[in-house]
């Protein structure tokens, strides 16, 4: 099984975040995928370097002024009289995403300043010098990750940091630039006509939801924090089901705070379900260790052990499947979490 990883990756080296009023040091950085890698890689898996496709399947996904902004924003920004160390907006329009999540037009801003409060939606994404190389990097290892299993690999891992499942059509949001997990979906729909996500990271995946909303062919499954007390805050809520087309093809599992194993398991296996009820070809997994109890940001109490049925439960489905990295921020945590999670998937799809 190949893990699909570029040092690129690396390349964002965020030192702002911002927590309850407190600017803290970036909890999203580079030793996150420095010990994914190291500890994938130990269990067998086979770390290649993705080929550079290029924009345009990132733009199947993402507006072209929006990706023109994060290639642009840094040098903008610094060219200011006086600037701070990293991109981070201070101003926001009111209700600039509609109800349908439709693209917008670029903003009339032209300063830097209101291009940022257009394109960046909070406090956790600092843009610096290696924003966009690590980002665009993140989204050609979902690309390769995508195409090997289009090609008949029956699993890949793409380890995508930064990671993607807040991001987007032309919105940054929860350190995430651009959606990896949308990205592939977007090309493995090039091969089989029903993909299935799953995401179990501990928050909302509420950028691929957005993609993804009114449409019939993806199916947007997400166990998460219950929104009401965690971010995203205003999106993630169980009445959330699709609209149009894609009215009954999303569906999202809130779990308390203090949630145990046993509520982290059930929802991964009621959203199998409906993988399986939806029929899918194949699937995408958004994957995130930050439900640990250990993680910092975590509001759950999931311990290592139920990553192991979460993996056997999802490979069990036996689909092509693209794994996709998303959140995780104690290393020990992920070191454990990650492997425990593909040591059963591998056992139960023979990946």
């Amino acid at each position: 099984m190949k893990l699909f990883f570029d040092e690129a990756e690396l390349a964002h080296r965020p030192t702002q975040f911002m927590v309850a009023g407190r600017i803290i040091p970036a909890v999203e950085n580079p030793d996150r995928a420095l010990t994914l890698a190291a500890s994938l890689s130990a269990m067998g898996l086979e770390r290649t370097t993705p080929p550079d496709q290029g924009l345009a399947p990132i733009h199947a996904v993402h507006a072209d002024h929006y990706t023109a902004f994060l290639r642009e924003a840094y040098e903008e920004f610094t060219a200011l009289p006086v600037h701070g160390p990293e991109v981070w907006p201070n101003v926001h329009p009111y209700r600039s995403a509609g109800p349908d999540f439709a693209r917008r037009d670029p903003p009339r801003a032209t300063s830097i300043i209101g291009k940022a409060g257009w394109y960046v939606g909070d406090l956790a994404c600092a843009i610096m010098a290696g924003t966009w190389t690590a980002a665009y990097a993140a989204a050609q290892s979902a690309l390769a990750g995508a195409d090997a299993v289009i090609a008949g690999a029956p699993a890949a891992f793409a380890l995508c940091r930064p990671p993607g499942h807040h991001a987007y059509a032309d919105r940054a949001s929860g350190f995430c630039f651009l959606n990896n997990a949308a990205i592939a979906v977007e090309r493995l729909r090039q091969r089989f006509q029903r993909v299935a996500v799953v995401d179990f990271d501990t928050h909302h995946g509420d950028g691929t939801q957005a993609l993804f909303y009114t449409r019939a062919d993806v199916l947007v499954c997400s166990s998460h924090t219950d929104p009401s007390i965690y971010y995203p805050f205003f999106v993630g809520y169980a009445d959330e089901r699709g609209a149009g087309a894609g009215e009954g093809f999303n569906m999202n599992l809130p779990l308390p705070a203090g949630a145990d194993d046993a509520a982290f398991v059930a929802a991964v296996a009621r959203m199998r379900d409906e993988v399986v009820a939806f029929g899918a070809d194949a699937l995408v997994i958004s994957a995130g260790w930050d439900a640990h109890r250990d993680d910092p940001l975590s509001r759950l109490a999931v311990t290592t052990p139920a990553y192991a049925r979460v993996g056997e439960l999802l490979g069990g489905l036996r689909l092509p499947t693209l794994i996709v990295q998303e959140g995780g921020y104690s290393l020990p945590a992920v070191e454990e979490a990650a492997p425990t999670f593909m040591t059963a998937f591998r056992s139960a799809s023979g990946a």
